[in-house]
Order: C-alpha cells, then sequence, then structure tokens
C-alpha cells in the first residue's frame, strides 16, 4: 500500500530488479490483463524515474518492473526543464512517490555532442539540440581529460548527473521539502549499457 512505501524500500526493490536483468533471470512482473485492469482504476507508481531517451534506456526492462511500477520522464541527455521539474512534483505530490531515480548511461550520444560542442571550430548544433547540450557544457568544462587530450565522457557523465539532481532539487521546493520531511529520496544512477548494471554514484535523503 502507498502508506508503506519509504525511499529505502523503493531503491531496495529497484536494485533487486537489476539484479535480476543482470542475470538474465527477470520476473517481468505485473505485466498480465489483470494488472491493466486494476491500473485502469488509477495508478501508484513504486518509484519515478528521469533517464536518457536513448532507446537502450527502456526503464522497466532495466529495472525489471511492470505496467504502473514507474513514472517514467525522458529526454536526450537527461537535462532538466521546467516540463522536467513539473512532471516529477507531479509524481510527488499527487502519486506520493518516495523515489526519484535520475539515470544516465554510458556511450551517452548527448555528453558526446557537447564534448564536440566545445572544440575549436566546432559546427554549431541546431538550436533545439543546443539548447540540450548547453545543460551538459559545464560536466565538460570541469571533467578529467582522457588519454587522447579530450574530456572523459565517463567523467562528464558523471559530473553532469550530479548537475542535474543539484539543479532539480535547487529549483524545486517542493521536492526538496520532501527531502527534508524523510518522504523522499533521489538517487542518481549511471547504467552501463554492456554490463546492464545501473550503478548508484550519489544520493540525496535516505535510503
Amino acid at each position: 500500500m502507498a502508506e508503506t512505501r519509504t525511499p529505502a524500500k523503493a531503491w531496495s526493490e529497484m536494485l533487486r530488479g537489476n539484479e535480476r536483468f543482470v542475470r538474465g533471470e527477470p520476473l517481468h512482473p505485473r505485466q498480465d490483463v489483470e494488472r491493466r485492469t486494476e491500473l485502469s482504476l488509477g495508478q501508484a507508481p513504486h518509484a519515478a524515474l528521469f533517464g536518457c531517451s536513448d532507446s537502450r534506456l527502456s526503464a522497466e526492462i532495466i529495472f525489471d518492473k511492470g505496467l504502473g511500477d514507474l513514472f517514467v520522464v525522458r529526454n536526450a541527455g537527461q537535462v532538466i526543464s521546467e516540463s522536467v521539474i513539473g512532471s516529477l512534483e507531479y509524481a510527488v505530490s499527487v502519486l506520493s512517490v518516495p523515489l526519484i531515480v535520475v539515470l544516465g548511461h554510458d556511450a551517452c550520444g548527448a555528453v558526446a555532442a557537447a564534448i564536440d560542442s566545445v572544440k575549436p571550430g566546432a559546427t554549431p548544433l541546431p538550436p533545439h539540440i543546443a539548447s540540450l547540450t548547453e545543460k551538459i557544457v559545464p560536466a565538460v568544462r570541469r571533467s578529467a581529460v582522457s588519454a587522447d587530450g579530450n574530456p572523459d565522457p565517463l567523467d562528464v557523465g558523471r559530473e553532469h548527473l550530479r548537475d542535474t539532481i543539484a539543479e532539480l532539487i535547487a529549483n524545486s521546493e517542493l521536492i526538496s521539502d520532501a527531502i527534508a520531511a524523510g518522504t523522499l529520496a533521489v538517487v542518481g544512477a549511471n547504467y552501463r549499457l554492456l554490463e546492464g548494471t545501473a550503478i548508484p554514484d550519489v544520493h540525496v535523503g535516505e535510503i
């Protein structure tokens, strides 16, 4: 029931689901006709997930969840915007989710585009794409440099993930208040495409 859900329990369930996925032993829970019928009356998701739109980041598959289990918000590069904040506030205030997972990943096209955009002589990106990548550029500028002399994409991704969570909390009083009250936690994790693992990197709130 919704009143027994806690941030720690929600995150533990997410981890167990990802472990099953990595082992190749998913349960594919709550994906039957009965579940569809139940959900026609309303929803009570276990958690919200804000992730990159990359086609390889199917949240319900990665965490072995079913219909109605996750409230999912995605855009290229998991970049904070007014619509993202509003959607996550809805999940917290109306649907009472106890957990927000912010999911980045390796080999991210948006991260690669942001890195390329700051190189000398870089071709300007189309305006709407640039509006996404410019939010990643601060992470590019302070990231470690790899052996080829370019910013390390993994380090850029980690820094951007942390920036995303910081910006979400700084710009949403509703979310920051819920964290302070102990009813919500935010976890940032990086997904590894080859291994299938969601590796936690940072969290705010008690898990």
